[in-house]
């Protein structure tokens, strides 16, 4: 076959385009459901219940004000509003909406806006300063603002040039020893704060490799040098803490490049609240729909969506959420069949992006064949389905394919990778094919989503006769069976806690060692002599005691604890697995359902409702809250079912629409408005590949006419798999799976002997059909097209091919291998559209 000679024929043949070239449609002013409409009237904010308070020297207050419109729109108007304060030398405002206190007093703050106008009175006290400096409330928060502790400053582990901090500030009282004590005190000279190397290195005075990190005229050198002239003071234990922050506003409908100034207010021990927003951290979840600023104020950007706008302080996360709409108007939707449609769609007409149509019938054929059995439909299934005239053929095919043996060949697939059965050496063949098989035959026979897991956390026994044990093998330690059991099963990705307080979540030491405590009394045992198994498979058993764990920083033994709940008190002669495997299918659990259904979700859209899938977070929060509470409430309601949860996602709506974008909905990434194509799986492709040519593939070990969807383990797999990004069962994350086009893949498909041979099989799909000399080409053409594509070719495919044909009349196998190898290399084939 002549390589180039063909190129425009795969362009030809190709005519499916997921994003057709579409100039995606301006909106105007007028015709977004997001513009503003004239002011109606001015408030002031936050509303926290009382009067803005200002108490001390050093505190600020981030003001903000709302311009409320006549269609129901707030607006921000903090920057834009002229201010004036009444009397003048109490306090004073910047042009972002900064109070400043001057003295101590009340003064009346008045905003005026377009003919309106609004008053709020803020009351500052102790101005002189009476209030008790605190090291972990007032310097440590200036460390994290300014990057000093940060991973890749002082923070790291190994510190920076001599001088090291707590990564985010989470150990104070290391710090203030770093600070106050080490080298003998020498970054600190109360007798004259301003030459103190605390000071001086971050203004520039002095030499530092982080370079200038602040004025000396500034908030952060004031509040420092004030700590240092007062004797560089620790606080007492009984100082008030941080409990919590909150973001203000929560929430707010904002258009494309509009502006939101958010503002922080931390709640403390004895129940003050103060403004923070200056000393917080700032972080958007998606940078392709809005910025955010050191001094809060969120930017949005040129695409539709939802964005959570994550607020850091003192260890505590609280986010802002910003709905940017479209502006389309969404005046119907395809038919609502389930929860799903109204969570989705509701979401698209509040956003203001029309959907794509339903899929025509060939499309969700392939589509829905290749997301639950992970198999191209044949070419006698595409005939009856697209001639089956029934309104419930969808609804049917899925329940066939969920009964199928391949359903299970595909997710056993899935689940093998992410619980990392994998053979390491020969002896590990036995263990690792029986766990295969039984998590096969689970799903297969719909085992209990939380039995399944169950089983696997609270294994014991041999091997041999329980293979779930086998998973304690790759798993060895605690801390592996923490993090797995975290991310897998619970949707939480908290390594950072095992070393240092999780920098964007709640989780701490406490939290990752009091999950660790469930796992302190496994036990291993090698394997009754005699048993021709790998020396690294071991028995495992309840080896009883008191079941805890010590923080490794503190010592302080700590007792089973599962995420955000009490500790369990576990009589020494019993498993505390079971109380962590009970725990987990609580209905009211946090995490289980919702992990288990995010993670489906995902398999499904290519993206999760939280993305990634097992990182699932208040920082990181669901682009659609309602469909994630319905979808994980439906799962639990089941039963935890998994055939029944992927009845319930097929069967919808939002699954069946097209990959066709439209004018609107061309850049939503998010909100599934359409379906989102995404690359084959490397081994759907490779038996997929092989479907088509009508040829086989052995597999050492296996037997003849194994898929290699149905391979127990990825060493087994030749380079095909590889290539085209198939996991090593490495990790528990579904990230290990490469779906990313890369050169190598496109070469081989291209020439790689492998393709050429198997296309040009003497017995292979193009001979065949070559031969058939009674049937006319376009009968033959068609059938063609049905196994490749599961649809048949449009007229001017047809006509294309029957050319090739014609021009080949001395040598028809050639043709037909040339038209076979050209639809193999199209995006139409590659994709699951």
């Amino acid at each position: 076959m002549k390589l180039f000679q063909f190129f425009r024929l795969a362009g030809a043949l190709s005519l499916l385009a997921f994003g057709p070239s579409l100039s995606s449609t301006s909106l105007s002013a007028d015709d977004s459901a997001a513009s503003l409409s004239p002011v109606e009237s001015l408030s002031i904010g936050p509303n926290l219940g009382s009067d803005l308070k200002i108490v001390g020297k050093d505190a600020r207050v981030q003001l903000l004000v709302n311009a409320n419109h006549t269609n129901g729109r707030i607006s921000d108007a903090t920057r834009t509003a002229e201010f004036k304060i009444e009397p003048a030398d109490i306090l004073t405002i910047d042009e972002t909406g900064l109070l400043t206190p001057l003295k101590d007093g009340t003064a009346q703050v008045t905003a005026s806006l377009s003919g309106k106008t609004v008053t709020a009175s803020v009351h500052v006290e102790d101005f002189a300063g009476n209030r008790p400096m605190n090291f972990k409330d007032q310097i440590v928060p200036v460390f994290t603002k300014l990057g000093c502790n940060s991973g890749g400053c002082h923070g790291k582990a190994s510190g920076q040039n001599g001088f090291k901090l707590s990564l985010l500030g989470f150990y104070p009282e290391d710090d203030y020893e770093f600070l106050v004590k080490e080298s003998r005190g020498r970054r600190i000279f109360p007798p004259a704060p301003d030459r103190s190397l605390l000071l001086t290195k971050p203004i520039g005075a002095s030499p530092h490799g982080g370079g200038k990190r602040m004025e000396k005229d500034s908030y952060e050198y004031r509040i420092i040098r004030r700590w240092i002239e007062k004797g560089t003071p620790y606080g007492e234990p009984t100082d008030p803490v941080v409990t919590g922050i909150r973001c203000y506003p929560e929430g707010r409908v904002l258009s494309q490049n509009e502006q939101q100034q958010v503002t922080v207010y931390a709640t403390y021990s004895d129940g003050r609240l103060e403004d923070v927003t200056r000393m917080a951290l700032f972080e958007p979840n998606d940078t392709e729909l809005a910025e955010v600023n050191e001094s809060g104020l969120v930017t949005t950007l040129d695409l539709s969506g939802e964005v959570a706008i994550m607020a850091r302080y003192q260890g505590q996360v609280a986010t802002f959420r910003a709905t940017i709409p479209l502006g389309a108007e969404v005046a119907s939707t395809p038919p609502v069949k389930n929860f799903i449609d109204e969570a989705v769609f509701n979401k698209l007409k509040l956003l203001g992006i029309p959907p794509s149509p339903l899929s025509d019938d060939s499309t969700f054929l392939r589509r829905v064949h290749l997301d639950i059995t992970g198999t191209l439909p044949t070419e006698t299934e595409v005939k009856d389905f697209l001639s089956d005239q029934s309104t419930d053929k969808r609804s049917k095919l899925i329940d066939r394919l969920l009964d199928s043996p391949e359903y299970a060949d595909y997710f056993a697939n899935k689940w093998n990778m992410v619980l990392r059965n994998k053979k390491r050496q020969a002896q590990d063949k036995t263990g690792t094919y029986m766990f295969h098989d039984w998590i096969w035959n689970s799903l297969y026979d719909n085992k209990p989503y939380d039995q399944f897991v169950k089983e696997i956390v609270t294994a014991s026994g041999d091997p041999t006769m329980n293979p779930p044990v086998i998973w304690y093998r790759e798993v060895s330690d605690a801390n592996q069976q923490v993090e797995d059991v975290a991310q897998l099963f619970l949707g939480v990705r908290i390594q950072c806690a095992r070393c240092h307080h999780h920098p964007f979540e709640k989780w701490s030491q406490n939290d990752y060692y009091g999950l660790a405590a469930f796992f302190s009394r496994v036990g291993k045992k090698k394997l009754t002599a005699g048993v021709q198994t790998n020396l690294r498979d071991r028995r495992i058993f309840h080896n009883e005691g008191v079941a805890q764990t010590p923080n490794p920083r503190s010592g302080v033994q700590l007792k089973p604890m599962a995420l955000g709940s009490d500790p369990f008190n576990v009589a020494p002669d019993r498993d505390p697995r079971f109380h962590l495997a009970s725990w987990m299918a609580q209905p009211d659990n946090a995490f289980f359902a919702k992990s288990l259904t995010n993670r489906y979700w995902k398999h499904f859209f290519s993206r999760g409702i939280v993305e990634p899938e097992d990182d699932m977070r208040e920082t990181n929060p669901p682009s659609n809250p309602e469909l994630l509470d319905g979808l994980a409430k439906h799962f639990i309601d089941s039963g935890f079912d998994l055939k029944e949860l992927v009845r319930t996602i097929c069967n919808s709506s939002t699954y069946q629409l097209s990959a066709y974008p439209n004018d609107f909905n061309l850049k939503d990434k998010q909100n599934f408005s359409r379906y989102y194509p995404k690359r084959l799986t490397a081994e759907s492709l490779y038996d997929g590949f092989h479907q088509v040519t009508a040829t086989t593939q052995n597999y050492t070990g296996m037997p003849q006419g194994t898929s290699a969807v149905q391979l127990p383990d990825a060493s087994i797999g030749p380079y095909f798999l590889k290539v085209f990004g198939q996991p090593q069962a490495d990790t528990a994350c579904e990230c290990e799976r490469s779906q990313e086009a890369n050169l190598a893949q496109s070469l081989h498909l291209l020439n790689s002997s492998e393709v050429q041979n198997k296309i040009s099989a003497a017995t292979g799909r193009a001979a065949t059909l070559a031969t058939q000399k009674d049937r006319p080409h376009a009968e033959r053409i068609q059938e063609l097209y049905r196994w490749v594509y599961a649809r048949e070719p449009d007229a001017e495919e047809l006509q294309i091919a029957q050319g090739h044909i014609d021009k080949n009349k001395e040598n028809e196998k050639i043709a037909y291998e040339d038209i076979l190898w050209a639809l193999i290399n199209t995006k139409e084939f590659l994709f699951n559209h």
